[in-house]
């Protein structure tokens, strides 16, 4: 699928991963099953863990992290395939 279609079937979809003041370290096992489970894993960055970093610069880590890619930032929301 292209990188639109995903956006457009990501947008109905909910938030299921949230990382917070304990870091993308915290959620990295978790986030690995949820996209062996579903095509795409719509993640939120709250507050905590944002600090000085940008949520694309957290968004690009978490996605090398796990293997996946990412297919959009929006606000402070990311999706991932």
């Amino acid at each position: 699928m292209s990188d639109h279609e995903l956006r457009k079937e990501a947008h109905d979809l909910d938030v299921t991963v949230w990382v917070g003041k304990h870091g993308i370290d915290s959620v990295v096992d978790e986030l690995d099953d949820q996209l062996d489970d579903r095509k795409l894993v719509k993640v939120k960055f709250l507050r905590a863990a944002r600090g000085g970093t940008s949520t694309d610069e957290l968004a690009d880590e978490l996605a090398e992290a796990v293997g996946a890619d990412l297919i959009e930032t929006r606000g402070n929301t990311a999706v991932l395939h």
